[in-house]
């Protein structure tokens, strides 16, 4: 990596009093016990926003984790990602109060349809004046499943079939519909559409039917930006055709560095750049003024922990029961139609068989990403370490104690990343896009797949 080459931060938080680490909710300090008020949001994304930060990047998972032990009984006593709040509502009441932040809302397509969902965020992209991104997923539990009347989730690679449809017939709505200057807003002649701009899209695919007009005039970006998180094997193809931001974990610098380099060789299949697509990695900072500080503050939050709530967390993950397994007993392949690079990750490609206790510690064992814990200077070249090492563009920081963990890495972080020349110290004017493609319009580029299906000028 460059000295001149910038960083990219995402906040990663999620609508629910848990995220990637159970029991935290619980640490005095901690704000999330209030996820679903709007104070709690309006607060972080001020926070973000002081901080230069990209955006906001809200998970959001569709079901309850059940997995561990069969029941869904530890995720709920604990507040394993359950209650969970719809992470779209929350958004214009964060865009109100910032100018800058970008917003990555997690959507499963699976339970969805695209005429009902293009609406959505063309709305929202609308409300916040081009700053939303969409993270497709495609849903793992068949808790959530059965509670949309089907008896289980699709087969993992099925999934991915469903949404290269769901994504054509979406592309169709926001890209092919409406011409770019059909609405006029003529108040003399009391034309606000010239019709003859506006046109149905027909979409008869093998999962999905599409036959009308895009409800939703042309947003600033028409179609949101596209983030992904999937690393499997399928899960990076579909990546490498379709998105413009993808979110990795990997607990080593091998491991990620090799994920880095099949994604953007598998760009090339697509027609694209291997820079038309941003790299996230998920991190796990703690800092303090000083590298003691810091040590002691990684104890602390350790105590908070819930070792059987981190498990059915992990459970829900990996579509493993650790139920059913000793503290000290090593962690085996099998395949699961849950996360499967997750799995990999934890197994295959791990340096040292990892052990079911250490699953449940706040540690890089029990971590999907990496852990830096130090001062402001230990921080800094570690995330650079990272970028030279790996060609990550960026990374989304796990939320540990909101806002807390999140105010010490604006104040202590980003200063130390600025004097150094790798970050940002001020924001770009235009879209997220924009923000986050310096040379890019609002609009996707002509490489892109959805580009085809958009109406000429």
């Amino acid at each position: 990596m460059t000295a001149t080459k910038e960083l990219r931060f995402n906040a990663f938080n999620m609508t629910a009093p848990s995220h990637n680490w159970a029991g935290l909710w619980s640490h005095p300090r901690d704000a999330s016990i209030g996820y679903n008020t709007l104070d709690y949001w309006t607060d972080f994304a001020r926070t973000a926003e002081r901080g230069l930060l990209d955006g906001i990047f809200l998970a959001d998972v569709f079901g309850v984790y059940d997995v561990f032990g069969d029941s869904p009984d530890t995720a709920i006593r604990h507040g394993v990602q359950i209650p969970n709040a719809d992470p779209t509502l929350f958004v214009s009441a964060m865009a109100l109060v910032t100018k800058h932040l970008g917003f990555g809302i997690t959507a499963n397509l699976t339970l969805d349809h695209p005429y009902h969902f293009a609406r959505r965020f063309s709305t929202l992209d609308h409300l916040t004046q081009g700053r939303i991104g969409w993270n497709i997923v495609t849903g793992y539990l068949d808790s959530g499943a059965r509670g949309m009347g089907f008896e289980a989730g699709r087969a993992h690679d099925d999934r991915y079939d469903v949404a290269d449809d769901f994504l054509a017939a979406t592309y169709k709505l926001w890209e092919g519909s409406w011409a770019q200057d059909a609405v006029r807003r003529d108040r003399v002649s009391g034309v606000f559409t010239d019709p003859a701009k506006v046109r149905a899209i027909h979409h008869h695919g093998p999962h999905y039917r599409v036959d009308g007009i895009h409800l939703s005039e042309p947003s600033p970006q028409r179609t949101p930006l596209l983030y992904q998180a999937g690393a499997s094997r399928r899960g990076r193809s579909f990546a490498a055709k379709h998105a413009e931001a993808i979110f990795l974990n990997g607990q080593t610098k091998p491991m990620l560095a090799e994920t880095v380099k099949a994604i953007r060789t598998a760009t090339k299949d697509f027609g694209r750049s291997p820079h038309d697509i941003k790299l996230f990695a998920g991190l796990n900072i703690i800092v303090a003024p000083t590298r003691g500080e810091a040590k002691d503050l990684h104890a602390e939050y350790a105590s908070y922990v819930h070792q059987s709530g981190q498990l059915a967390l992990l459970s829900g993950w990996t579509g493993i029961d650790f139920s059913k397994f000793a503290p000290d007993q090593a962690l085996q392949y099998v395949e699961s139609n849950a996360i499967q690079s997750m799995v990999e990750n934890l197994t295959k490609r791990s340096d040292v068989p990892m052990k079911i206790g250490d699953l449940a510690s706040l540690s890089p064992a029990g971590a999907r990403a990496p852990f830096v814990v130090g001062s402001p200077q230990d921080v800094a070249d570690e995330l650079a370490d990272w970028a030279r090492e790996t060609d990550i563009d960026g990374f989304n920081l796990v939320r540990l104690v909101a806002p807390e963990s999140l105010a010490a890495f604006v104040d202590l972080v980003v200063p130390e990343l600025q004097s150094r020349g790798l970050y940002k110290t001020a924001y770009r004017e235009g879209t997220l896009r924009e923000k986050l493609f310096p040379n890019a319009a609002a609009l996707l580029p002509a490489s892109h797949p959805a580009a085809q299906y958009r109406q000429p000028v």
